[in-house]
């Protein structure tokens, strides 16, 4: 990525032919960045959201800053991996950067981009009505002035950010051929070549940011929750067959009936039933609403549950089999590569699923 100002730097993490190395290349606008090594590589960038766009500005009153405790908060990453073909669909992934995660979506030909933007108000805003958390979800996302709560320009937006990593990437990392998911004129990214995709709170902000703007397709890692909002039953830009959700059924988030109450008002169930993925193997029925019951680890209810929470991504709580490998490889590549027309048969609403809950809780 090419970065301003003379301490920007720009972080390569090369794998190839069985070695690893790290570089760090002072940024020069001028000039790519090439891999050191011959041949064809795993390659990881990394850039200050500062650094790229001179607009860009921290939010305080959110707690949205671009340094913390002397150390940079704004730290954006990309990767892809000139070793496997490309599927010319790039992942936008909205939450903490997780290698493991990149590395798979990478070797299945995507490239991968985690965006630093305005979203730290969760924990600080409270909804003022049961569309108002999915408003400010949007302002974060696109910059468009659409929540009272909230005042993010477009430059702090998810989309403003994504767009000016992909004009730097293309500049200093020509190999990995970024230019396709911008357009000809470089002033809008290519958001239907475009898989969002998050855990959690950013589960929930990928699938409100699909019903306003189409996507190739969405990944929601235990999500979406905003239990007491109703944007998910709003009409969709990104068609509903698009939509792909994975939980753990010790998650609060699933015993609470807030992932199936979002699942349900973004209508996955006319595209299959809910599938357990440690009874039934790939594709799971082609069904877009998959669940897992497998020991993700824990002494008491409140350590199952949050291991259970972070089970479905990569990580430490994601269950492994005897050999060391993790349980839901099959399962993380269904959800982002899958094809979208093979779908699963239409199943009736849980009338177990609570749909009712109060505001704030």
């Amino acid at each position: 990525m090419s970065m301003s100002g003379s301490k920007a730097r720009v972080r390569l993490a090369i794998a190839g032919c069985g070695l690893a190395v790290s570089l760090w290349t002072a940024a020069d606008p001028g000039r790519a960045a090439e891999p050191a090594l011959g041949g064809p590589t795993w390659v990881h960038a990394q850039a200050r959201a500062s650094d790229l766009d001179p607009r860009a500005k921290p939010h305080p009153e959110i707690d949205f800053v671009f340094e913390k405790d002397g150390k940079p908060e704004d730290v954006e990453h990309a990767s892809f991996d000139t070793r496997v073909t490309s599927r010319g669909r790039l992942v936008v992934w909205l939450m903490g950067y997780n290698q493991d995660l990149f590395q798979r979506l990478n070797s299945y030909g995507l490239h991968a981009v985690q965006p630093h933007y305005a979203n730290k108000w969760f924990g600080i805003l409270k909804p003022t009505d049961r569309m108002a958390r999915g408003n400010v979800r949007l302002e974060a996302a696109t910059g468009e002035n659409v929540s009272d709560q909230i005042d993010i320009p477009p430059a702090d937006s998810m989309m403003e950010r994504v767009r000016m990593m992909l004009v730097g990437l293309a500049k200093t990392q020509p190999q990995g051929k970024w230019k396709q998911f911008l357009t000809p004129a470089g002033d809008k990214v290519r958001w239907d070549k475009v898989i969002v995709a998050g855990a959690s709170h950013g589960a929930t902000t990928a699938a409100r940011f699909a019903k306003h703007v189409k996507v190739d397709r969405v990944v929601m890692l235990c999500g979406p929750r905003d239990q007491d909002q109703d944007w998910q039953s709003l009409p969709s830009e990104t068609p509903g067959e698009r939509y792909f959700g994975f939980s753990h059924v010790l998650d609060g988030g699933w015993s609470g009936d807030h992932y199936c109450r979002s699942w349900e008002l973004l209508g996955m169930n006319a595209y299959g039933p809910i599938v357990n993925v440690d009874d039934v193997p790939a594709p799971f029925g082609n069904s877009r609403r998959l669940i897992t019951a497998a020991d993700a680890g824990g002494s008491d209810d409140k350590q199952r549950a949050d291991r259970a929470h972070g089970a479905v991504q990569p990580g430490k709580s994601s269950p492994k089999n005897a050999k060391g490998e993790f349980l839901y490889e099959p399962v993380w590549k269904y959800l982002f590569t899958h094809p979208v027309a093979e779908v699963g048969a239409e199943s009736p609403k849980d009338p177990d699923c609570e749909q009712d809950h109060p505001l704030g809780k």
